[in-house]
């Protein structure tokens, strides 16, 4: 059964700092490519950034410079550093798997970005 769990989510005040975690059970993590995407309420769902199987990361451009997307193969996780997190960064996030086959979503963790 493959399972991808996201943690790490919480309220924050603007300027503020969170790590993400995304832990993958039943694939074989290291073929897959990673995404984190967000929905805030009444949006569309957005790709926030992807990392490669081969570590090649890509992100949106509204949080480049600001977050870090990295995986630890060993562990089978997937990691969003975010950094200065602004209100416009409230939203669930969600972690993607896509390789040749289906691919997989977590059920999300809940970022608010609030003073």
């Amino acid at each position: 059964q493959v399972q991808l769990v996201e943690s790490g989510g919480a309220l924050v005040q603007p300027g503020g700092s969170l790590r993400l975690s995304c832990a993958a059970s039943g694939i074989n993590f290291g073929v897959y490519d990673m995404s984190w995407y967000r929905q805030a309420p009444g949006n569309q769902r957005e790709l926030v950034a992807t990392i490669s199987d081969r570590h090649n990361t890509k992100y949106t451009d509204s949080v480049k410079g600001r977050f870090t997307i990295s995986r630890d193969n060993g562990k089978n996780t997937l990691y969003l550093q975010m950094n200065s997190l602004k209100p416009e960064d409230t939203a669930i996030y969600y972690c993607k798997a896509q390789a040749a086959g289906p691919t997989y979503w977590g059920r999300g963790t809940q970022v608010t970005v609030s003073s």
